[in-house]
């Protein structure tokens, strides 16, 4: 699941990837419109059975994008450090490359329900609910990844 990278020395393990996957709160996620013009948002996500899993509106311009081309990546950003007198920074990150699509019925709520875990825990009962009443005004898309790489600094 992981590709060769060019820098070696900075490539991390599966183990530190999906460290970075489950801890960190939010990635961006990169599609391509009908016209190739890249489009990059800032999203939460849950990473889960093996999959990165956002929830949405019901229309808008990355859900446009999907339905013309699945590609997408992800990336996230882990813990960085600014060294300014050595001019660098060290830094962990992940890109997840693969096709997302739009999921439906128990998939659709155990994912919604991951995000709850995620996001909210101490709010389950609530957010069940929240998720039971929103259900018709929320998409959830599952990208479904055929690689990541990740790499490290520090």
């Amino acid at each position: 699941m992981i590709r060769e990278m060019r820098r070696k020395d900075r490539e991390i393990g599966q183990e530190r990837i999906l460290d970075i996957l489950k801890r960190q709160q939010y990635g961006i996620l990169s599609t391509v419109d009908s016209e190739g013009q890249p489009y990059g948002l800032p999203i939460s996500y849950v990473y889960h059975h093996e999959a990165i899993y956002i929830h949405c509106a019901t229309e808008g311009h990355k859900l446009d994008n999907l339905l013309k081309n699945p590609k997408v990546s992800f990336c996230v950003v882990g813990d960085t450090n600014v060294i300014p007198d050595k001019f660098t920074t060290d830094y962990e990150s992940v890109i997840a490359f693969g096709e997302a699509g739009l999921i439906t019925g128990e998939e659709k709520e155990a994912a919604l329900i991951e995000i709850l875990h995620k996001y909210s825990p101490d709010f389950l009962e609530k957010g069940k609910l929240y998720i039971k009443n929103a259900a018709d005004k929320t998409k959830v898309m599952k990208i479904s990844i055929s690689h990541m790489t990740g790499k490290a600094r520090g």
